[in-house]
């Protein structure tokens, strides 16, 4: 899920900058401390907004900088267990394939593609189930159910595994196919020809 923290801290401002303009530098300096990292608290920072600086600082000794209270926004994209996805797959392999879903990818296991038995074609780049004939491949657009999140102590890395054997889940083009034959079967049913007498 992507969500907006509204934050507070303070920023050094180097001497070197001092005839910028401060809340531009402000942004640049929070820039390189918070964007691309990720933590269990905020997930994954993506950017930092709508940035409010205090115009007046303070000096340490020994330090030429000055640090100033800054108030700020961050956009994060925050996972969770049981969320809907939607994302593309991005890479195909004999384990199963990589889906971008917002700034990450996500491990989308062989045994989780669909409820058949799926084989790697190598030669196409693609998964094909043995019965249904679905193929998956790289550029896909994809619907799932987030199953599993891992982040390292430190938020050095993460990781998130994806599920799409459920009802509804799955490749889009597929999920409009069975929703097209749920309302064909449905046309069909005795209830339905009762209706149209």
């Amino acid at each position: 899920m992507f969500e907006l923290v509204k934050c507070q801290d303070i920023v050094r401002i180097p001497p070197e900058k001092f005839s910028s303009d401060l809340k531009k530098v402000a942004e640049e300096e929070l820039s390189k401390k918070y964007e691309g990292i990720l933590s269990k608290d905020l997930g994954y920072v993506i950017a930092v907004t709508s940035v409010e600086i205090s115009p007046v600082g303070k000096i340490l000794p020994g330090d030429g900088g000055t640090y100033h209270t800054a108030t700020f926004t961050l956009l994060n994209y925050k996972p969770e267990v049981q969320e809907i996805v939607e994302g593309e797959v991005v890479e195909i392999g004999d384990f199963g394939s990589f889906v971008r879903i917002g700034p990450v990818e996500a491990l989308l296991h062989i045994s989780q593609i669909i409820d058949d038995y799926v084989v790697y074609e190598e030669k196409q780049g693609t998964l094909l189930g043995r019965e249904t004939l679905r193929k998956l491949a790289s550029g896909d657009k994809v619907r799932a159910r987030v199953t599993a999140i891992s982040i390292a102590k430190g938020g050095s890395s993460g990781k998130i595994g994806i599920t799409m054997r459920q009802p509804y889940l799955g490749k889009l083009e597929w999920i409009r196919d069975d929703v097209k034959k749920l309302r064909e079967a449905e046309k069909r049913t005795p209830q339905a020809e009762g209706k149209k007498k």
